[in-house]
């Protein structure tokens, strides 16, 4: 109520239950998401969540659609490696804002609309570019495990992203006779006089990425190449 003004209250809809469902998954992880949760979320009696989800396998279902449309999707006729950064970063930004959401996305049975134009979009930002389907297919899905895998990592790391990853490091021995390659890593990451700035682990992101994208455009230049030179076949002649 506003001076004396009651304000109604927003109609319930599958959109305000997903976004309560992913709320709640936020604060208490995808195990406290429930149907009763949700509803407590809503401030409503859960037998109204039933007019528009039938049970909590739909809720999921929808849950792991939801995610899905935050993802910054490919734009027609745009270069296939900026649209692969594009999406990577999206995604990362995504996952690290919903740490629920990486166990979710691709688990359940019956995929939505959402996931599948985002796969339909992945696709097509390298056949649009001229990639043949087997190394359009595979680098999407070198990316994306790329991309889920480094954000599980950022989640279970024994520091926060707003920590510093020297003073981290410092904490740690690492004896050089022991572990020669990682001292040695070590030393040169956190203890090198002629750095620049710090180390953080979020650049190891961007690194690898680009590491994976020109794996996969030399990859691509050759199967280009490749089909240039193989001759084709000449034309029957006739009897």
């Amino acid at each position: 109520m506003q001076g004396g003004i009651i304000t109604p209250r927003p109609s319930l809809s599958l959109e305000r239950i997903v976004e309560a469902a992913a709320a709640v998954a936020d604060t208490g992880g995808l195990s406290a998401v429930s149907m009763r949760s949700v509803a407590r979320q809503l401030s409503v009696e859960a037998m109204s969540l039933y007019h528009h989800v039938p049970n909590k396998e739909a809720l999921l279902d929808a849950l792991a659609d939801w995610v899905f449309t935050l993802i910054d999707l490919p734009e027609s006729g745009q270069p296939w490696r900026a649209a692969t950064e594009r999406r990577a970063s999206s995604t990362r930004h995504v996952l690290t804002a919903h740490p629920w959401a990486p166990g979710l996305m691709n688990s359940r049975p019956v995929p939505g609309p959402a996931l599948m134009r985002h796969h339909d979009r992945a696709l097509g930002a390298f056949l649009d570019d001229g990639f043949a389907v087997p190394l359009a297919s595979s680098a999407v899905s070198m990316i994306d495990a790329y991309v889920y895998g480094v954000a599980v990592t950022e989640q279970s790391l024994p520091f926060s992203a707003e920590d510093e990853t020297d003073d981290y490091a410092a904490t740690l021995d690492v004896p050089m006779a022991e572990y020669p390659h990682l001292a040695r890593m070590m030393l040169e990451f956190f203890d090198g006089k002629d750095r620049d700035s710090t180390y953080e682990f979020a650049d190891e992101f961007t690194i690898g990425l680009t590491l994976i994208l020109d794996a996969i455009e030399q990859r691509h230049a050759r199967d280009a190449r490749d089909a240039r030179e193989t001759p084709r076949d000449s034309a029957p002649t006739e009897a």
